[in-house]
């Protein structure tokens, strides 16, 4: 059984995600600020922990995660302010990083946003270019840790119905959009496969099933 933990384990991914690693018999630790949350994140099976990302130290952070396996950010600020948005987007995302290191796992999934980077063209004046900036920094970051590491870039997120199929970006595709619960299923097929080590993965609703796409990595 490899043990999970989740950063942001209330958020409409990760509640799925969580679902599905624990029926896969995984062990998940679900990591989440709002203690009214708890119940919530019991009904998926995972375990749930109450922290406050934003002013956890790297020591409370690998506290959190003693022997945990595999790491997945999917916490943010969820807009707003831009000061909170670079606090946690950007700040407690590396001190996330540098916990997994500290205590001794190897494993980490970044749930980014397709068309992240430095390159990412958003305007200094747009409300998203606080958010765009962080996860660029932070996306950066992890390439350099030695973890073994993969980001995904998720399109626009629906609440569509999944369609267990998507499209996988090969330079040629533009970003559209992609439905929660298949993201979820993307993390959890990206968790175990080597192949998706040291790999970016933009991705949308598309015409492939996922694991068939995940194959072709």
């Amino acid at each position: 059984m490899t043990s999970i933990a989740i950063f942001g384990g209330h958020g409409k991914v990760a509640l799925t995600l969580s679902r599905l690693l624990v029926a896969a018999g995984h062990d998940v630790r679900s990591i989440f600020r709002n203690e009214d949350h708890v119940q919530d994140v019991l009904a998926t099976g995972a375990t749930p922990v109450v922290a406050d990302l934003e002013t956890s130290d790297v020591p409370a952070m690998a506290e959190l995660l003693h022997g945990v396996e595999a790491v997945v950010w999917t916490a943010g600020a969820g807009g707003g302010s831009e000061a909170r948005t670079y606090a946690v987007d950007r700040d407690a995302a590396i001190r996330s990083m540098n916990a997994t290191v500290s205590a001794g796992a190897t494993r980490y999934v970044m749930v980014s946003y397709f068309g992240a980077g430095p390159d990412h063209g958003v305007p200094h004046d747009n409300s998203f270019f606080a958010y765009a900036e962080a996860k660029a920094a932070a996306d950066e970051y992890l390439r350099g840790t030695g973890l073994d590491w993969t980001i995904l870039g998720p399109s626009s997120l629906t609440d569509d119905e999944p369609t267990s199929r998507i499209e996988i970006n090969d330079g040629s595709v533009k970003g559209g959009s992609v439905d929660r619960a298949d993201v979820a299923a993307v993390i959890a097929g990206v968790l175990e496969l080597p192949a998706s080590y040291g790999r970016i993965i933009e991705f949308n609703n598309g015409p492939t099933p996922i694991g068939e796409a995940l194959e072709g990595l």
